[in-house]
């Protein structure tokens, strides 16, 4: 796969790449549980769903980068669902450090959004702070992530720098997910570096920027931690006093990727994960289907038309989704598929006015419209299929080889009966 990426453990080597997620992860949070309600209908309909709807019905996942946690104006709640004992005190230094410290006694406390808020600017180096925001545990509210943000500045210009932390299951989806470096079809960054240190934790570092299509040039740089034993922490900081919406207000965000790890790896934050309460209604986690998602980008492959060849391909770990860049020799053209079971109880928000049923009760629907990522001139074009027992297939091509990138082709380079071919295809039953 394309994307560029470095893994070093005091020297660098090459590793596959995930997607991550609609990374961010910037700002993402998402796969929230039986309570959480999304436009799924929305998300769906623009085919980047990604064979996950399950996953909100069941689990929480928190996708890459302390924007997570929706810091900007911070109203959600990011929720969670693992816990642990609780340990850890804020240290006092005015610098970034991963030395261990004594830890508190093992009986359950609460960690206030003011300790939250401490920690974060004790850890960080000398500087002014202002408008601090940040939530705490409360055994009250035990599906809600503590985190803590604060505007920082260095004398060289003010800074927003979050950080947020959560448990994860050891080995799991989310914690593999957090720590991959993103698809570049997907997310454009500079550089992405995953490093291991000496407790097992992997922490990986991302200087990329807040808006894809670099409308404005607001960079966001993250360090996302995930320890052997589940502690999932996410530090994130911007080169504007705020992650949207505010000028740039110097070159680069302060902290450099050496600091960022240190913040992300303080023991500090593995005190606060350790607080959060258990969730009772949390499920065992589904297992892995890699070869699933294996069969999926291959069946899509042999689907692609004589004419077009496949410069790129990549796929998502739940297996469900899997993408293609194809080009013709007139430029490249992202094709992208989920294949879904059980999906009859949102029939109606995929399905309605301008679809049509066919011979065997197979719902189709198709849709042109503007590409969601903000390319400049990208479009999308998108075939929808439903059949009786609730079997989705969905397939998008884009007239760009990235959603993020300028167009590359007046139009995508398989046609709307061709990608209809591709999503009513029999050989997704096999």
């Amino acid at each position: 796969m394309p994307v560029e990426q470095r893994h070093n453990d005091d020297s660098n080597s090459d590793s596959d790449n995930g997607q991550a997620f609609e990374v961010r992860f910037s700002a993402a949070l998402h796969d929230a549980g039986d309570t959480f309600d999304t436009d799924r209908g929305a998300l769906v309909a623009a085919g980047t769903v990604r064979g996950r709807r399950l996953r909100l019905r069941r689990r929480t996942t928190v996708l890459g980068g302390a924007a997570g946690v929706a810091l900007a104006g911070v109203g959600g709640a990011l929720l969670v669902p693992w816990s642990g004992t609780p340990s850890g005190q804020p240290r006092p230094p005015s610098s970034v450090s991963t030395t261990p410290h004594p830890t508190s006694s093992p009986a359950a406390r609460a960690v206030t959004s003011d300790e939250m808020i401490s920690t974060l600017e004790k850890l960080l180096p000398k500087g002014k702070f202002g408008k601090a925001e940040g939530r705490g545990v409360d055994a009250s509210e035990p599906l809600v992530a503590p985190y803590a943000q604060v505007v920082y500045d260095d004398g060289r210009g003010a800074s927003a720098i979050s950080v947020s932390v959560n448990r994860v299951r050891p080995g799991g989806y989310d914690a593999r997910q957090a720590v991959r470096c993103p698809d570049k079809v997907f997310t454009p960054y500079d550089s992405c570096t995953t490093s291991h240190l000496p407790d097992a934790s992997v922490v990986t570092v991302v200087k990329g920027y807040e808006y894809p299509d670099r409308r404005v040039d607001t960079k966001l740089w993250t360090a996302n931690l995930v320890t052997p034993d589940g502690h999932h922490v996410s530090v994130s900081e911007w080169n504007a006093a705020a992650e949207k919406d505010t000028p740039v207000s110097r070159d680069e965000p302060p902290l450099s990727a050496a600091q960022l790890k240190a913040l992300a790896a303080a023991q500090d934050w593995r005190g606060v994960v350790d607080a959060i309460p258990e969730d009772p209604r949390q499920t065992q986690e589904p297992p892995m289907a890699q070869e699933d998602g294996k069969a999926i980008r291959q069946t899509l492959a042999s689907l692609v038309p004589r004419g077009l060849k496949v410069v790129a391909h990549g796929s998502d770990d739940d297996s469900q989704f899997t993408y293609v860049v194809v080009d013709d020799g007139k430029g490249r053209s992202l094709v992208q598929i989920n294949v879904q079971p059980d999906m009859s109880d949102v029939a109606g928000q995929l399905f309605g006015a301008g679809s049509e049923t066919l011979a065997d009760g197979t719902r189709v629907a198709e849709r042109k419209q503007p590409g969601e990522k903000g390319g400049a001139g990208v479009v999308m074009w998108t075939v929808d299929t439903l059949r009786t027992d609730g079997f989705r297939v969905v397939v998008s091509a884009f007239n760009s080889g990235s959603q993020q990138t300028a167009a590359t082709r007046k139009v995508p380079a398989l046609t709307m009966k061709q990608l209809r071919a591709i999503a009513l295809s029999t050989k997704w039953r096999s």
